[in-house]
């Protein structure tokens, strides 16, 4: 076997055991010897393609994903414990697009204050942490995106996130203020709704886009 063929082969074999992405750094470094990365990973992908998994590029790292078009075959319907509500998809998706961001901020940006566990429900989740304070009065924390937030939607960077036109075309663009005199429905069993306990909106910046919950 040649000198390529194995270093394929490890290659091959950390990416099918490792639970998350790996970069091409970490893939170096377990390879222990120095190999051209880049070029084995391409062979692999092309080796890939068109088979029942894929090898894909996801949060900056490899990994191997089941071939999308499988999906129909591959779905099992169960219940899940937790649910998002509305007013966590929307804090979720002002983080995405403007972070980093304080509690400050992305309270102005939706017009309401912040339910009380909005901020752990994500946190729990594994999408949002936060990264460090912002070097102003009251030293606020700042709030990001993380690695588990782009493996769960497919995204290799943030620079994947639809853009305006995309979201206006699927309809989940709202340019209008968020009107919450009532309580806002639950969007998913679960969880109650946490706008339904949040304070009166306040008038939001002109052109403020909120992204609707689907």
């Amino acid at each position: 076997m040649s000198e390529r063929a194995q270093e394929l082969r490890v290659v091959e074999a950390l990416l099918f055991a490792a639970g998350e992405p790996l970069s091409e750094e970490t893939l170096m470094q377990r390879l222990g010897q120095p190999a051209d990365i880049a070029a084995l990973l391409r062979e692999l992908a092309e080796f890939y393609q068109g088979r029942g998994v894929n090898l894909v590029r996801l949060a900056g790292g490899w990994t191997f994903r089941t071939a999308p078009d499988l999906a129909s075959h591959l779905r099992i319907e169960r219940p899940v414990a937790r649910k998002l509500s509305r007013a966590a998809i929307e804090t979720l998706a002002v983080i995405a697009y403007h972070q980093p961001v304080t509690r400050a901020e992305i309270e102005e940006i939706r017009g309401v204050a912040l339910g009380k566990g909005t901020l752990d429900t994500l946190m729990e989740a594994g999408w949002v942490h936060p990264r460090g304070r912002r070097m102003t009065p009251g030293r606020p924390l700042i709030w990001v995106t993380t690695k588990e937030f782009l493996t769960h939607f497919g995204l290799d960077t943030l620079g994947d996130l639809p853009g305006i036109d995309e979201l206006r075309a699927a309809g989940l663009l709202d340019l209008t203020p968020p009107v919450l005199a009532e309580a806002a429905p639950v969007t998913e069993v679960g969880v109650k709704d946490e706008a339904a306990i949040e304070t009166a909106p306040r008038t939001p910046a002109p052109e403020q886009a909120i992204v609707k919950a689907p």
